[in-house]
């Protein structure tokens, strides 16, 4: 080839290589003029656009999986930072390092966000965030144990859009909503979405939410609205806003409409006005997640303004009155991290929760908590954990602490990430903690290693442990369920207690006193025989009750020599000779299973005893199954056949009365 040729095909090949390079090169700056807007969907068009053509660097790599973190769409997300870590490894910062393990924490791959924790350290990343992980590198297991007894439901006034950030207004709930009946139906450029609006729902004793309506008046606008806060007297509240007020739209240096908050009063008409922005905004940054303190001398939110740590951090300022406030405070590194904190909410107790992806989590946004003493001191910060946390984005969280009652903004039941926001009743988990000691009756020993069992009402085992050193034991249990607690140690005699929970979370104190070893003789105590029990006006022996017939049974075939009374008693109502009709024939039939298994009629007696020996409360019997505690009648009164009648018991305790017992007899 002759030099003219080779001349005349380089320089085709620099007039081809600079007409694909130019365009590629204006898509991309086009695509970052919308990334810097918000405008991330777009941008992502085009990146993505960009690189089907054979285009790649970091920096697309980077804003291109920002485009989907910031949108909660975090399996996009750690697909492209995976392939920016992979392949431009030199030129990916830190902060690339901590997304990557948070998106990929949210698809539940611990291991590998792990290594990208690693390389977040490597790479030089500092702060809270750092210490964080180098302070607990397993967090996860940490976690788990610090989550709270919380159970949580999807609220049935969720749309298919996205619905978040609920905050208390009396008995209703206000939230933001993107459904297709919000202000002006204009679609917003970060997510392809309706604009925000807010909603105010019914809300019933137990939480749940109907009839879903605008909020009145002045507040919603064709833009975004969202999170507000109101003062307790409901005639006050602040609200998030973009920088939209009296028909004028405020943009940054970079033309995007930033966020701001206002506040606005009831008009005493149903509707909401007067509106008023706070005087700490700006255009250049955002403002944004209001929350006032139980005194109401605060106002805290989170906002990227000057001084902030990461992304945006929580601040607060002075509520002086007459739309006068101090200077914007940061909460410190105590809370905020070089990453997002948002969504503050402080409880009726001062506890301050607060949504975070700077601090070990499960992946996305994390709830935490810390106590803010008097001066606004944040103490120790701790996860909520499962299930009020999950691998995806948890945030606007509110509780009433004292009715257990609460809500939670979560997208953990979607794919496409912020769309799915929706919103969850979070109620308190009613656990009971059964616990107590084992010792001897006697000497008040403690009984280590004696055997406690939980049993249902079925008289089915629930749990069974070995007492530890110091004679203690404890078992969850259910609320407003019954139990039978039982403690077993060898050479003792058996003791069981009947347990009723009550409806509210909390701890029962049940001692099991022993009894110390059985004389060799005393078959009884050996034994330990107890009560079997009656349906209502019947008499038939009911299957749990041949249970314990049984063991009589297999105790009187063994020791020829023993010979057992029996015992059996009504509840108090019905007439008096009827209940004594009505035991005897209980003892009869008691009598009769023990004979049709071939125990002699000589070694038996049985008697009724009708209603002449109620139990007091209908509760308490000793550890071998004799009754304790006094009648419902004094002394003199307990030969009158009409003095238990009227006896106002619940069905449970009569329950307790129709029984037959079972007496050693020498």
């Amino acid at each position: 080839m002759n030099k003219i040729s080779q001349k005349i095909l380089m320089l085709t090949l620099v007039l081809f290589i600079t007409s694909v390079a130019f365009p590629q090169k204006k898509q991309i700056a086009k695509a970052n003029k919308e990334f810097d807007r918000y405008s991330y969907i777009d941008a992502r068009e085009i990146y993505l656009k960009v690189i089907e053509d054979g285009y790649k660097s970091a920096e697309i790599y980077q804003r291109l999986g920002d485009t989907y973190y910031w949108n909660s769409d975090y399996d996009n997300a750690a697909k492209w930072y995976s392939r920016l870590v992979e392949e431009f490894p030199d030129e990916t910062k830190a902060e690339y390092y901590f997304r990557a393990s948070q998106s990929l924490k949210s698809l539940k791959k611990y291991e590998e966000a792990k290594k990208m924790m690693d390389g977040f350290v490597a790479k030089g990343g500092n702060g809270l965030l750092l210490k964080d992980f180098k302070k607990d590198s397993n967090y996860l297991e940490s976690i788990g144990l610090a989550s709270k007894g919380y159970e949580l439901d999807k609220v049935t006034i969720n749309t298919n859009y996205s619905d978040f950030g609920p905050s208390f207004y009396g008995n209703k709930l206000v939230y933001a909503t993107s459904s297709n009946k919000t202000e002006g139906g204009k679609i917003y450029e970060w997510n392809q979405q309706p604009f925000l609006d807010l909603f105010m729902a019914t809300m019933d004793e137990e939480g749940r939410l109907s009839k879903p309506e605008p909020l009145s008046g002045e507040i919603n606008t064709t833009f975004h609205e969202s999170s507000t806060s109101f003062t307790k007297d409901g005639r006050t509240v602040f609200f998030t806003r973009n920088n939209f007020i009296n028909g004028k739209k405020g943009r940054d240096e970079n033309k995007t409409i930033r966020l701001k908050l206002y506040k606005a009063t009831h008009n005493g008409d149903g509707n909401w006005g007067n509106i008023v922005e706070l005087p700490f905004n700006s255009k250049e940054y955002s403002v944004a997640h209001p929350a006032l303190s139980p005194d109401e001398k605060k106002l805290y939110f989170s906002s990227d303004m000057p001084g902030t740590m990461g992304m945006s951090d929580l601040w607060y300022v002075e509520v002086l009155g007459n739309d006068t406030y101090g200077a914007p405070v940061n909460l410190g590194d105590q809370i905020n991290t070089e990453a997002r904190e948002s969504f503050p909410y402080i409880s009726k107790e001062g506890n301050l929760y607060f949504a975070t992806d700077g601090l070990a989590g499960l992946g996305g946004y994390d709830v935490f908590v810390t106590k803010l003493d008097a001066n606004g001191q944040a103490g120790e910060l701790v996860n909520l954990g499962e299930p009020v946390n999950s691998s995806q984005d948890d945030f606007g969280f509110i509780l009433d602490e004292e009715k257990g009652l609460g809500y939670l903004s979560s997208n953990r039941d979607g794919e496409r990430g912020s769309i799915d926001d929706d919103i969850y009743r979070i109620y308190e988990k009613c656990v009971i903690t059964i616990s107590g000691i084992v010792f001897d009756v006697d000497t008040r020993e403690l009984l280590p290693g004696a055997v406690v069992t939980l049993l249902d009402a079925n008289n089915k085992v629930i749990s069974t442990m070995e007492a530890d050193q110091n004679g203690a034991y404890h078992f969850d249990a259910e609320c407003s369920s019954q139990y039978s607690v039982r403690a077993t140690k060898e050479t003792y005699s058996p003791n069981e207690k009947l347990v009723e929970t009550p409806d509210k979370t909390g701890n029962i104190e049940v001692p099991l006193p022993l009894r110390g070893p059985c004389p060799p003789n005393d078959l009884g105590c050996r034994l330990c025989l107890q009560p079997i029990f009656f349906d209502f006006d019947r008499y038939n022996i009911r299957p749990d009750a041949e249970i314990e017939l049984a063991k009589i049974y297999v105790a009187l075939r063994d020791y020829p020599q023993l010979n057992i009374h029996i015992e059996s008693h009504t509840d108090s109502r019905a007439t008096n000779s009827y209940n004594n009709r009505l035991s005897e024939k209980r003892a009869q039939a008691t009598l009769n299973w023990l004979v049709n298994k071939g125990i002699s009629p000589s070694r038996l007696t049985a008697k009724g005893y009708g209603e002449s020996q109620l139990l007091d409360r209908c509760l308490v019997f000793d550890e071998c199954g004799k009754k304790i505690g006094t009648y419902d009648c004094t002394e003199e009164q307990r030969n009158n056949p009409t003095c238990s009648d009227g006896v106002k018991c619940s069905e449970k305790e009569h329950q307790m009365n129709r029984r037959s017992m079972f007496i050693i007899q020498n």
